[in-house]
């Protein structure tokens, strides 16, 4: 039961962002910008910084949505769950090991990133923007899973509630869709 009134329909950090439209807007912006904005990274790449973040924050709803965009994003499911097992024995590249390295790092603190993980990071092929990019996305995600369970948004439990969120977080990216969300009222 969330801890303030939010929209039934509207479970995990939808209805938080319906809730205060104000605060929303840029949340929504820079979340559109690092995720689905020009970058070297891959859009699925980027989901699977938010889905290691929120995976090790504990936050099942961020958790499930973002591996269901990163699945539909790579056309698969094997890597993203093999990265919350085990980055370095995910299938990824060696300059997303390190990077989701340093996204695990941030997670736990951003003085937790060492040098030697921003070397191995560029010594991969990363460079400063893709560190940098890692590091916000990183930072921004231990925000959104904070804001959803420190208000204790509802978390569905059907698997088709998070393919239907991830296939339009694919479609849509992370703006407000145009005609908001009373069509998901049942």
């Amino acid at each position: 039961m969330p801890y303030i009134p939010l929209e039934q329909h509207l479970p995990g950090i939808t209805g938080l962002l319906e809730y205060s439209k104000e605060t929303a807007a840029p949340i929504r912006e820079l979340t559109q910008i690092l995720l689905r904005g020009p970058s070297t990274l891959t859009e699925g790449e980027r989901e699977l910084i938010a889905t290691v973040v929120s995976h090790r924050n504990q936050c099942t709803f961020c958790t499930t949505a973002h591996t269901a965009a990163a699945n539909i994003l790579l056309g698969e499911e094997e890597t993203s769950a093999r990265v919350k097992q085990d980055i370095i024995t995910a299938p990824v590249s060696e300059k997303m090991k390190a990077l989701l390295t340093i996204a695990a790092q941030v997670q736990q603190s951003g003085k937790s990133v060492t040098t030697e993980s921003v070397q191995k990071a560029k010594e991969a092929g990363a460079t400063d923007i893709e560190i940098h990019d890692t590091v916000l996305i990183a930072a921004l995600f231990c925000l959104y899973n904070r804001y959803v369970d420190g208000l204790a948004t509802v978390t569905p439990t059907d698997p088709a509630f998070y393919k239907g969120l991830g296939e339009r977080l694919n479609n849509n990216g992370y703006n407000r869709l145009p005609q908001g969300y009373e069509h998901l009222k049942k």
